[in-house]
C-alpha cells in the first residue's frame, strides 16, 4: 500500500529525516511512535505530499507522491496537527468545500458529506459554527474531511493532543473503528494509547526508525534485561561468592543494606525472570544466609520505548535501521 526508500529530509546542515524505510501493507492499524522532535509529523508531510523530501521515494499503491502526485493523493486522507478549519464556517459548509475540492459533486458529495458526519459522530453539530465546538469535534471535524473521497488511508498527526480523557476515548474508539475499512496510521508520543489502538507500531526516535513490529513482538524482543532485587543476611563478598554459582547474570549491583545484610540488584538475560529468582533463592538457601527481600520487576514498554529513544544513536537497537540524528518537529500547515 505505501512504501517508504531511504526517505531524507534536511534544513540546511540539520538532518530532520534520516535515511527512513519501510512499508505499510494494507488493512492495519499502525502507530507512529517518538517523543516529540522525532521527525513523525516531517515525515507525514512527506508522505502525504505537503512537504518536499531531500532524497528517497514514497510511493502510494504504486504511484510516487512527487512524481505523480494527483494519482497518490487520491488514496490519501490526512489530518494535520493543527486541524485546517474555517472557523467561521459550519462543519457541513466546511465539508462541502473541502468535498468540492476532492472533486465530489452533486449526490455523490451529499451522500459522502452524510457519511463521514454519521462516521464521525458529528450529526448535532453539523449546524453550529465551527469556532464555538469544543476542540474534540474540532478533531472529529477534522477526521471528517479526511474520509471524503473514500480515500483507502487515513493519516492522522498526534490527533489527540489537548483533548480531555472522555475525548480521547471517543477519538481512539474512532480511530478502531476506522480501522475495520480503512489503513490508518495515527501519530503519538503516548506509548499506552499505540498500545490501545494499534496492530503495528513504528518507533522513530533522532530522525530514523528504531523499531517496527507488532506490540506483542516488540515486547518479547526488547523486554530484557528484567531485574531481581534482593536483600541477604551476608556480607558483600559472601553475596559475590554465592553469585559466581548462579548462571545467567548479566549485571549485578552490590551495596550495604545495614545491620550485616546487602541488597543485591541483578539483571538476566532469561525470558522468564523467576527461573533466576528461584536460581538464587535455593542458592542463598545452600549456604545458610537467609534472603529477607526478594522481588521480581519485569521491563514494561514503555520503559524499553524510553530506553530507545533516549539512549545514543549507535546504541539503537536494528529490528529497523539504527538512529543516528536529530530533529526539530515539523512543518505548520
Amino acid at each position: 500500500m505505501i512504501e517508504v526508500a531511504h526517505l531524507t529530509k534536511c534544513y540546511g546542515d540539520f538532518l530532520a529525516v534520516d535515511d527512513l524505510s519501510f512499508s505499510i501493507e494494507e488493512g492495519h492499524v499502525y502507530g507512529f511512535l517518538g517523543p516529540n522532535g522525532a521527525g513523525k509529523s516531517t515525515t507525514m508531510n512527506i508522505m502525504t505530499g505537503c512537504l518536499s523530501a531531500t532524497a528517497g521515494h514514497v510511493a502510494i499503491d504504486g504511484h510516487d507522491i512527487f512524481e505523480h502526485p494527483r494519482e497518490a493523493k487520491r488514496w490519501i486522507g490526512y489530518l494535520p496537527e493543527q486541524p485546517p478549519l474555517y472557523l467561521n464556517e459550519l462543519p457541513e459548509e466546511y465539508l462541502r468545500f473541502v468535498g468540492e475540492a476532492k472533486g465530489l459533486r452533486g449526490q455523490q458529495l451529499r451522500e459522502q458529506i452524510d457519511s463521514v458526519i454519521e462516521q464521525t459522530g458529528i450529526q448535532k453539530v453539523r449546524r453550529q459554527c465551527i469556532n464555538t465546538l469544543s476542540k474534540g469535534y474540532r478533531q472529529r471535524v477534522g477526521i471528517a474531511q479526511a474520509l471524503l473521497g473514500d480515500p483507502k488511508v487515513i493519516i492522522l498527526d498526534e490527533p489527540t493532543v489537548g483533548l480531555d480523557p472522555i475525548q480521547i476515548i471517543e477519538i481512539r474508539d474512532l480511530i478502531q473503528a476506522l480501522g475495520k475499512t480503512h489503513t490508518v496510521i495515527f501519530s503519538s508520543h503516548i506509548l499506552s494509547e499505540v498500545q490501545t489502538i494499534c496492530e503495528k507500531i513504528l518507533i522513530i526516535a533522532h530522525g530514523k526508525l528504531i523499531a517496527f513490529d507488532t506490540p506483542e513482538n516488540l515486547e518479547r524482543q526488547l523486554l530484557s534485561p528484567s531485574e531481581v532485587t534482593i536483600l541477604a543476611e551476608a556480607t558483600a563478598d559472601e553475596c559475590a561468592a554465592i553469585l559466581d554459582s548462579v548462571r545467567h547474570i548479566t549485571g549485578r549491583q552490590l551495596e550495604d543494606g545495614g545491620q550485616g545484610r546487602t541488597r543485591l540488584r541483578l539483571s538476566t538475560d532469561l525470558s522468564d525472570v523467576h527461573d533466576l529468582a528461584r536460581s538464587l533463592f535455593f542458592s542463598f538457601a545452600k549456604a545458610k544466609k537467609p534472603l529477607v527481600e526478594l522481588s521480581v520487576k519485569k521491563a514494561n514498554l514503555e520503559d524499553i520505548f524510553l530506553e530507545l529513544t533516549e539512549q545514543s544513536p549507535a546504541a539503537a537497537p536494528t529490528e529497523a535501521p539504527a538512529a543516528d540524528s536529530q530533529e526539530t518537529e515539523a512543518v505548520s500547515q
